[in-house]
């Protein structure tokens, strides 16, 4: 059995209605909610003008695999936080910005970035060490659905 633990990811960017129903059979399929111990994720949870916040305990490795891949493989953006699972990894939050592969930062387990002297030998500058700091905070956008093309939104990336 794999190592689990709480688990959270926000999404954004914009989606035709058909890749938003895709989209919600992936989230179904991961067991999500829009809080903490809440009721099960659907469709109608998505609030307009925001990112979609969703939360699960017991996630295996502490990641949405399938959720994840399929946000990167139609350039959704996302920040995902987990957890640490004693003597295997630490809280961490992955962040993809709709482009380029999905990065990871270290994080306490209140999803606060940190940075240890490794790391900050290895930026360099201060600025290097801020500019870190910001990509780790991204904001991920607001999760819209673009129902003028129901067939799909042109994906680039």
């Amino acid at each position: 059995m794999a190592d689990r633990v709480s688990a959270s990811i926000i999404l954004g960017g914009t989606l035709s209605a058909s890749d938003f129903e895709a989209l919600c059979e992936v989230i179904s399929a991961e067991g999500l909610s829009v809080e903490w111990d809440g009721e099960p994720f659907a469709p109608d949870h998505l609030v307009p003008g925001e990112a979609l916040n969703l939360f699960a305990h017991e996630v295996a490795g502490g990641q949405f695999d399938e959720l994840e891949a399929w946000c990167v493989a139609h350039d959704l953006p996302f920040v995902r936080w987990c957890g640490s699972y004693s003597g295997q990894w630490g809280p961490e939050r992955v962040v993809f910005t709709g482009a380029g592969a999905p990065k990871s930062y270290a994080v306490s387990e209140d999803d606060v970035a940190m940075i240890d002297l490794e790391t900050i030998e290895r930026l360099g500058p201060i600025e290097a060490v801020l500019a870190h700091f910001a990509a780790a905070n991204f904001t991920v956008p607001p999760l819209v659905v673009d129902v003028s093309h129901p067939e799909g939104v042109e994906h680039v990336g």
